[in-house]
């Protein structure tokens, strides 16, 4: 597969995107603010003050709402594009998702569980309901990831076959919908949005946990560019080549359960964004995992904004659940994929 676009033009193309978008994220929603505004306020809540008008509004609306919430958006776009990268090139496989080593399909009953668990105890205090959410679904996905990864081990060797086996058999499990049965109408509600994904409610506190994830996925898979190139080759010439291939797996599943797990923690179920876009930049940039990587960093991070932006203003004053502006998106283009694949 070659690029069509050169690498070097194509990031710096995705980066000023990225600026674009993130402005455009503080500038627009159901109070628009000018984007003379949005700059002058954005630069006072860094403590550099310029001349101009008052910007008091518009720096309780991007201080308060607007910026925790563009920042989790390029946090959670980020590292599900990243997750897919490295799920792709575990499987060799550009049809691969994120959620195939069954990290989603944990996070979601691990969430449900304290959401129905909160309503059957008689609520739990406000202060702590937050957090709870955002603990049990990140646990929910590193406990079934685990289990997914167990069972893909045999004789000291890892069996993406049978690891991706095991994740679609888990994946069921947890959607086999105990919770949603135990739940009552306004707890079923709350656990449906959730489950659709959202940037709404996004606070500092919520935002730093991924962010840390985030900023250590894209640190660290960087570094295993080379081992991914090899694995395309096969997993026995990558190890003729001296990588050690069974560590390199593991890295990768325990990558994509940390950021997988810490986005859905932070926003709920997002899908699409770790199918589509590393696909997509492989297409334009190429299969080089020095290059598809940061690519599909910066363009999930401004998908994601981008969706964000069409939920909150298709039907302003409310609100579409992001999931399913990135499920309109994706769908279309995966059957693409599909029909393109057979011709």
């Amino acid at each position: 597969m070659t690029a069509i676009f050169r690498p070097r033009p194509t990031l710096i193309f995705l980066l000023l995107l990225l600026v674009l978008v993130f402005w455009l994220s503080l500038a627009l929603g159901p109070v628009s603010l000018p984007l003379g505004d949005t700059l002058q306020a954005g630069m006072r809540l860094l403590g550099l003050p310029l001349d101009g008008g008052d910007t008091q509004q518009a720096e309780l609306i991007l201080g308060q709402i607007r910026l925790p919430r563009s920042l989790l958006g390029i946090a959670v776009g980020s590292v599900l594009a990243l997750s897919g990268v490295a799920m792709q090139g575990l499987f060799r496989n550009p049809l691969a998702d994120p959620g195939l080593v069954g990290v989603s399909g944990g996070a979601a009953p691990g969430a449900a569980l304290a959401i129905v668990g909160g309503s059957l105890l008689g609520g739990l205090p406000p202060a702590i309901e937050p957090y709870l959410l955002s603990v049990s679904a990140f646990a929910g996905g590193l406990i079934v990831t685990a289990v997914v990864y167990r069972f893909g081990r045999r004789d000291g060797q890892t069996d993406v076959a049978t690891m991706l086996l095991a994740g679609v058999a888990m994946t069921a499990m947890a959607g086999a919908g105990l919770f949603t049965y135990l739940a009552d109408d306004a707890t079923l509600r709350t656990l449906t949005f959730w489950n659709l994904g959202s940037l709404n409610g996004a606070s500092y506190p919520r935002l730093w946990p991924l962010l840390i994830v985030t900023l250590g996925v894209a640190l660290w898979l960087p570094r295993r560019a080379a081992a991914l190139n090899a694995m395309l080759l096969g997993e026995s010439e990558a190890r003729h080549l001296g990588f050690d291939i069974e560590r390199i797996k593991l890295e990768l599943v325990l990558c994509t359960a940390l950021g997988v797990g810490a986005a859905v923690a932070a926003a709920g179920l997002i899908g699409f964004i770790g199918l589509v876009v590393p696909h997509l930049m492989r297409l334009l940039v190429g299969p080089d995992h020095r290059v598809l990587l940061p690519a599909s960093l910066l363009a999930g991070a401004s998908l994601l904004l981008l969706a964000d932006l069409a939920a909150r203003l298709l039907l302003a004053p409310a609100e579409l659940p992001i999931g399913i502006v990135t499920a309109l998106i994706g769908t279309p283009f995966f059957l693409y994929l599909l029909v393109r694949g057979r011709s």
